[in-house]
């Protein structure tokens, strides 16, 4: 009896030994694969609703993305839907949240709601709601002082973005706000302060205005008139067969901000990228662009992105997310955003050197300043010219044409 007894207990303690040890083993290799997970799979962000941001006159709705890899001091790009869509299209579609995860800045995108308008557009026509400090301008402009004061914000590295009425909008908020923003981009958008009334956005879409620069120039100024400090360097993106937004409106907005910023309307270099897609850069103090303009031959109403993995390929194709060239991915280096430094808004001109070539592999040239990295590919500084591998076995000549401002060249002779 008591010898089976023994026995009857010895086996329920090798039970539990095992049972024990099977989960400790579970655990241990639990614990291997959560060590194995990159940190974007261990903790990933999300679109996050935010109900309370201020007083909120244009009665707008707010949502914030702060990835993981924000530091202290990141950047900040608010984010505007056009009509008929909302913020987690936008968040889903743009690429934008690619770009924050990979670079680590936040981003507000605002939400229009039907009360205010039956399709959703943000009110870039009437003075209550597009001037400063008033409606939904003073709301988006919340968003940001509640962002500065929830996170760690560079006030110096604030951008504004937008398509369609999201574009006017973010046209409004530059000329509104000229001390906040360090640079913005619109996208099949319209000049800042094009229409005063509901009936004049007709005109302003069609592009029929006959206002020269200087006109254009001065609606944007009057919008601020007691500003007198620096203007924020501005990306234009147009496609060339949109029938809603005429693409008149793109020489429209790049005559208003060269106008604000005091340089010619001729380009100061031209290039072409991919999707049919046409740069022009209008330089500013000290050979670095002010305001780039990038005609999409062929593309209707909407935002250029480019599905896929390459290097510069981002978003989602949808309902105005047309597919050719990846917007956001070369606003987001137009504005500097892949840098971990704030740049300088307003260079200091300096004088224009003699012409230099430079030959070395690719990561030597990013080493020494020529160019940079992203994705494991190497591109020119200024141009932003593809170079191919990052590598020590990959041999690129580069020609710095103005200070700054790199371009492949065959060889250095």
């Amino acid at each position: 009896m008591n010898r089976d007894a023994r026995s009857g207990s010895s086996d329920v303690t090798k039970r539990w030994l095992w049972y024990i040890a099977a989960i400790m083993s579970i655990g241990l290799v639990a614990g291997v694969l959560t060590a194995q997970l990159p940190p974007s799979a261990a903790a990933t962000a999300s679109l996050t609703q935010v109900t309370s941001f201020g007083s909120n006159p244009g009665a707008l709705q707010m949502y914030e993305y702060v990835p993981t890899t924000a530091q202290s001091g990141a950047p900040l790009v608010v984010a505007l839907h056009g009509c008929t869509q909302n913020a987690t299209e936008y968040y889903d579609d743009s690429g934008w949240s690619q770009y924050a995860d990979q670079w680590g800045f936040d981003i507000v995108f605002p939400q229009q709601t039907s009360s205010n308008n039956s399709e959703d557009c943000f009110d870039w026509w009437t003075p209550a709601d597009d001037s400063r400090g008033s409606g939904e301008a003073e709301s988006i402009m919340q968003m940001i002082q509640h962002m500065e004061s929830t996170y760690s914000i560079s006030s110096s590295r604030i951008y504004i973005t937008g398509l369609s009425a999201g574009g006017g909008m973010t046209s409004d908020m530059l000329a509104d706000y000229p001390d906040v923003f360090a640079g913005g981009a619109i996208d099949s958008g319209l000049p800042a302060q094009c229409a005063t009334s509901m009936t004049a956005t007709t005109s302003c879409e069609e592009g029929t205005s006959s206002n020269t620069a200087a006109q254009w120039g001065a609606l944007a100024k009057n919008a601020d008139p007691g500003y007198n400090g620096p203007y924020p360097k501005v990306a234009i993106w147009q496609g060339t067969a949109d029938y809603t937004v005429n693409d008149a409106n793109a020489t429209d907005e790049m005559e208003q901000w060269t106008n604000l910023w005091g340089i010619s309307q001729t380009a100061s270099s031209t290039q072409s990228l991919t999707g049919g897609t046409t740069e022009s850069s209008y330089n500013g103090p000290g050979g670095t662009p002010a305001v780039e303009t990038y005609l999409i031959s062929g593309m209707g109403h909407g935002l250029a992105v480019n599905p896929g993995s390459a290097t510069g390929q981002c978003g989602q194709t949808g309902a105005y997310f047309l597919n050719y060239i990846c917007s956001s991915y070369y606003t987001a280096l137009f504005w500097g955003l892949n840098s971990t430094t704030s740049p300088t808004p307003t260079p200091t001109p300096t004088p224009t050197p003699t012409q230099q070539c430079f030959t070395n592999n690719n990561y030597e040239l990013t080493v020494l300043g020529y160019a940079y990295q992203s994705f494991g590919y190497a591109f020119a500084k200024g141009s932003n010219q593809n170079m191919g591998l990052w590598s020590l076995g990959v041999t690129t000549s580069l020609s710095e044409t103005k200070p700054g401002y790199f371009v492949i060249v065959p060889s250095c002779s």
